[in-house]
C-alpha cells in the first residue's frame, strides 16, 4: 500500500506537464538571476530573486506576511460569500422567469461595466474606511459577475433533459433540481473566475484605505521605494490565489465528480 502511494506520487510530481511547469519557473528564476548579476537588469528598476527572498523571508519571520494574507483573505471570502448568496439565486430565477429578466436588465446594464474602484468615494463616505468598506468594494466588484455567469449557465441548460425528466414524471420541484445540477458546473467555473476578480477588488481597496492586508502592504513599499517588497506583495497575492483555486479544484472535483469522468 505504501510503495504505491510513493508511486503515484512520483508519477504526478514527475508527470511531463509537470516537469515543464516547474522547468519554466527555474529557468525564469535563473535567468532573471543571470541578469541581475550581469547588470543587464537595473536592481534600482528590478531586485535580483535574492533581494526579493531576503524581503519575503524577513515578512514571514515577523508573522506580517501572514497577518496581511489572514487580513486580505477574510475580506475577499467576506465579500465574495456574500454576492454569491445574492447573485446565485438572482441568477438562476432571471433564467426561469422573464418578467424577473425584464425587470433587471436595466439595472445590470447601467451596473455591469463600473469598476470596483468607481464605488470606493461613496463606500468611504457611507461605511467609513474600516473592514465594512473593503467588503463592500469586493462585494461590488463581483456580484454583477457571478449573477451573469449564473443566468448564462441556467439559460443553456439542455431542454432536452427538461424534457425527459417531465416525460418522467417529475413535479416543478424536481425540473428544477436538474436545471440546477446541469447549471453547476458552469456556475462553478464563473464563480472560480470571478475569485481572482474579488482579489484585484480587495487589494485596491486596501492600497486606497487600510493598515494590514496585502494591497497595504505593496502600498507602504511604494512609498519608500522598497521594489523588493512591491514584488513579494504581488507573489503573496499571486500565490495566496493560486492556493485558493486550488482548492476550488478540490471542492469542485468533490461536488462534480462526473465532470472529472467526462474530461
Amino acid at each position: 500500500m505504501a510503495l504505491t502511494r510513493v508511486q503515484s506520487i512520483f508519477s504526478v510530481v514527475f508527470a511531463p506537464r509537470t516537469t515543464i511547469k516547474i522547468g519554466s519557473v527555474v529557468a525564469l528564476l535563473l535567468l532573471w538571476q543571470l541578469s541581475s548579476a550581469r547588470g543587464w537588469i537595473s536592481p534600482v528598476f528590478f531586485p535580483s530573486p535574492r533581494e526579493v527572498w531576503l524581503e519575503a523571508s524577513g515578512l514571514i519571520q515577523d508573522g506580517e506576511m501572514w497577518r496581511a494574507v489572514v487580513a486580505s483573505s477574510r475580506r475577499v471570502f467576506s465579500g465574495f460569500g456574500l454576492a454569491a448568496l445574492v447573485s446565485i439565486p438572482l441568477g438562476v430565477v432571471m433564467a426561469v422567469w422573464w418578467p424577473v429578466k425584464s425587470a433587471l436588465d436595466p439595472f445590470v446594464s447601467l451596473l455591469r461595466p463600473l469598476p470596483s474602484i468607481t464605488w470606493i468615494p461613496l463606500t468611504i463616505l457611507w461605511l467609513g474606511i474600516g473592514e465594512g468598506q473593503k467588503t463592500a468594494i469586493v462585494f461590488m466588484g463581483s456580484w454583477i459577475y457571478i449573477l451573469l455567469y449564473t443566468y448564462e449557465s441556467t439559460r443553456r441548460v439542455d431542454s432536452m433533459l427538461i424534457r425527459a425528466a417531465r416525460n418522467l414524471g417529475a413535479n416543478s420541484f424536481q425540473i428544477m433540481r436538474v436545471v440546477l445540477m446541469a447549471a453547476l458546473p458552469g456556475i462553478i467555473s464563473g464563480l472560480k473566475v470571478t475569485l481572482a476578480i474579488a482579489w484585484s477588488c480587495v487589494i485596491t481597496a486596501e492600497m486606497i484605505a487600510a493598515q494590514v492586508g496585502l494591497g497595504a502592504l505593496i502600498w507602504r513599499a511604494k512609498d519608500g521605494a522598497n521594489l523588493g517588497l512591491v514584488l513579494v506583495g504581488m507573489l503573496g497575492i499571486s500565490i495566496t490565489v493560486l492556493v485558493a483555486d486550488f482548492l476550488a479544484e478540490r471542492l469542485e472535483h468533490m461536488i462534480l465528480p462526473w465532470e472529472y469522468l467526462r474530461r
